[in-house]
């Protein structure tokens, strides 16, 4: 990708002007509110770059807010992906765009990993299904498990994969466009309640947008704040856009 922040401009430019009613971070999650939704990223270690903000509150309208989404402070551009996502993921587009999608389905409906090799970056919450089905599960994370390779490996083992799922936590720490560019020849879906709702990011690499619209606010509040652990799937509604589906 030629221009490093292409995707997050392309990101920005669809976010509305709505007032910002509540900002909220725990260990987990960061949470940001408007009338129209509960957006949410992932909480991301990392607040020693200086901010871009004034402040991280409701001080600040949901399209000023978003635009920390570039800062190299994670802690600020987590509040402003959760500030994104609270524009994108609303209840009113799923029913817009039709993109509910059952959790069972997640986010492979229809595609066929029958030898195919699948790479998994970051740490998701997927059915079993999904690695039973690839002939080759490659799962690479910063803090990899048992089994796990380092996220460094993603250098080598990317550019060998058929299909690619990658966390949407991605965009706060701002390695998705040096992973699109490893993927070019895989079929990609960005994934997880990070996700963001918005079409125009299957125009610029991406194959697949599988997210999460919250629907039970008090809870996913109470969440956040209480430092609940856990993957926040039983508190909203999944959604899934193709490239086909549009």
């Amino acid at each position: 990708m030629n221009d490093f922040f292409a995707l997050y401009d392309a990101l920005l430019e669809g976010v509305p002007d709505l007032p910002v009613l509540n900002t909220l971070s725990g260990d987990f999650w960061t949470g940001v509110e408007t009338r129209e939704g509960l957006g949410l990223a992932m909480t991301t270690p990392g607040d020693t770059a200086p901010r871009m903000l004034p402040q991280l509150d409701d001080s600040l309208s949901l399209k000023e807010l978003s635009q920390g989404v570039k800062s190299w402070n994670f802690a600020e551009a987590g509040c402003s992906m959760a500030a994104i996502n609270a524009g994108y993921n609303t209840e009113a587009r799923l029913h817009q765009l039709q993109a509910r999608e059952p959790f069972e389905h997640y986010c492979t409906r229809g595609l066929d990993l029958s030898g195919k090799r699948l790479g998994v970056v970051g740490h998701l919450n997927m059915p079993e299904f999904i690695r039973r089905e690839a002939k080759e599960v490659w799962i690479l994370e910063r803090n990899p498990q048992p089994g796990g390779y380092p996220d460094s490996a993603c250098e080598v083992l990317l550019p060998q994969c058929d299909v690619v799922l990658i966390t949407a936590s991605t965009l706060v720490n701002k390695t998705l466009p040096r992973l699109l560019a490893l993927c070019t020849h895989a079929y990609t879906i960005l994934t997880g309640p990070t996700c963001p709702m918005c079409p125009k990011l299957l125009d610029m690499g991406l194959d697949r947008l599988s997210g999460l619209v919250i629907t039970n606010r008090p809870g996913m509040k109470e969440k956040i704040t209480a430092n609940l652990p856990g993957p926040p799937y039983p508190l909203g509604q999944p959604f899934l856009l193709t490239r086909e589906h549009l």
